[in-house]
């Protein structure tokens, strides 16, 4: 988690740096077996209908983002609502699809967003 004393956002200047570090270092994180193959993003996009409905989860402080690999090994993010005391809000029932779990997101590439000082580079 954050400090309490941080705001939670960043000025973005420093995420065009952290953005541009990430484009330049993503590919060398992993096997070199796997260079090139675009497992891991440059950007995701979720609805914001996602957000919206995470955040109106009764009990819900936070959004937490864990990262998965789907069946074609590309890294992708799953979005879950967080109480008050760090626990992931998450449906009664494992088989069950709900509105609890965000995963249904635009993944760049192959689909990218057009130029901006944040995928620029």
């Amino acid at each position: 988690m954050n400090n309490a004393s941080s705001s939670g956002f960043i000025t973005l200047a420093k995420a065009v740096e952290m953005t541009t570090r990430y484009r330049q270092n993503r590919n060398g994180v992993i096997n070199p077996i796997y260079s090139g193959s675009d497992i891991i993003p440059l950007s995701d996009r979720f609805s914001a209908k996602v957000f919206e409905t995470l955040i109106n989860k009764p009990g819900c402080a936070y959004i937490r983002v864990y990262y998965g690999m789907d069946e074609h090994l590309q890294i992708r993010p799953i979005v879950v609502a967080v109480d008050e005391n760090d626990q992931d809000i998450l449906p009664a029932n494992a088989n069950l699809e709900s509105d609890d779990i965000g995963d249904d997101s635009l993944r760049c590439p192959p689909q990218c967003p057009p130029p901006s000082p944040l995928n620029e580079g």
